[in-house]
């Protein structure tokens, strides 16, 4: 199982460690509640170093990137980043990720799920007809998430860098808590504001970074958090989990990601995604909320009113923020208006539910 820079710092805090993605993680400290709220009211730290780095350079890095993603990346200038997906053959997910424009037309930067780094480093080289020079960074590079309303004015202690005024899925470059060569990122996963932090993982600079944060942090009330909580988060935000709500076999039209589904360009399986904009989606991934008691959980069955299965649970919890019981499921888009009534499976009971707005937090 592999470490993180931080993983004996999580272990001598007292945290719950299990493996995630190959990686000793850190799943709770605290309590997943505690932990959440933290987030969403304050301010929190997420050791995220697990996730993948790709460096693209080149006169041709920006085509590479184009071909095999769904977003358009010629609208990225310096200091900008984009969330996008690469799409398969069937027009399926190989992945999401995000593409970081470091320079104009010669340096990228995509930072990959976890779990999915080998394949996409495959996936993208199997692209590379034009010799793209790519540098797989990943076990090089550490990253913090620190996260939440409060999160980048704290920050703003430890560089000089204006981070406070950075737009969303913007990125300044600079020095962070003495240390050089750091990307800030206003960007996340929990929808609560806050900053990612990306540096290169060498001599003592991840044992800097993360004592300078909880130096300014601690008295503001600045805590770790595990990825139990972010899992929360991110479901009420209805932020998609990899493997999860999208994979090899959901198009990203179905997940409700055609605002990064671009036809103003050519990549892999534009013509079949076209195909379903078109022609209709048959099912759709919609946001359930629980009428009755129950909560929806990861592969559970959906049924209709008549007791027709018409759908899967993807992801499903009891939302901290809001003491309901929250899912997301791709449904029959027959069955996919808002206020439809459904049963969600569980242990052979129908336990109703009803097709709700997503996000399911504003």
């Amino acid at each position: 199982m592999n470490n993180t820079p931080f993983t004996q710092k999580h272990i001598d805090l007292g945290a719950k460690m299990a493996p995630f993605a190959g990686y000793n993680m850190p799943i709770s400290y605290t309590g997943i509640n505690e932990e959440h709220h933290c987030v969403r009211n304050n301010a929190g730290v997420f050791d995220v170093s697990h996730m993948g780095e790709f460096i693209l350079k080149g006169a041709d890095a920006l085509d590479l990137i184009q071909r095999v993603t769904s977003n358009d990346a010629s609208k990225l200038t310096d200091g900008k980043a984009q969330y996008s997906c690469l799409p398969n053959e069937q027009g399926g997910i190989v992945d999401d990720l995000l593409v970081y424009c470091i320079e104009q037309n010669k340096v990228y930067m995509l930072v990959v799920n976890a779990s999915n780094i080998e394949k996409d480093w495959n996936w993208i080289s199997s692209h590379n007809t034009k010799n793209v020079e790519m540098h797989n960074i990943s076990d090089k590079t550490g990253l913090l998430a620190v996260q939440g309303p409060n999160a980048t004015a704290l920050m703003q202690q430890l560089t000089d860098m204006d981070i406070t005024a950075l737009k969303y899925y913007t990125f300044a470059k600079g020095t962070f808590a003495g240390v050089d060569n750091v990307i800030v990122s206003y960007t996340g996963y929990t929808g609560a504001g806050g900053v990612e932090i990306y540096f290169e993982d060498k001599d003592d600079n991840a044992d800097k970074i993360w004592e300078a944060i909880f130096r300014v942090g601690t008295p503001a009330g600045l805590k770790p958090i595990g990825l139990a909580a972010r899992d929360t988060l991110r479901l009420e935000k209805s932020f998609c989990l990899y493997g999860n709500d999208i994979d090899d076999t959901t198009s990203p039209l179905e997940a409700g990601l055609g605002w990064i589904t671009k036809f103003t360009k050519d990549f892999t399986a534009r013509p079949i995604l076209e195909k379903q904009k078109n022609e209709g989606l048959t099912r759709k991934l919609v946001g359930l909320e629980m009428v009755d008691k129950g909560i929806p959980r990861h592969g559970y069955t959906i049924q209709n009113m008549a007791g027709e299965e018409i759908g899967v649970i993807t992801s499903g919890t009891q939302s901290p923020s809001m003491g309901k019981a929250i899912g997301m499921a791709y449904v029959t888009t027959a069955n996919a208006a808002e206020g439809t009534e459904v049963n969600v499976m569980i242990r052979d009971k129908g336990v109703k539910a009803k097709v709700v707005k997503m996000p399911f937090l504003p």
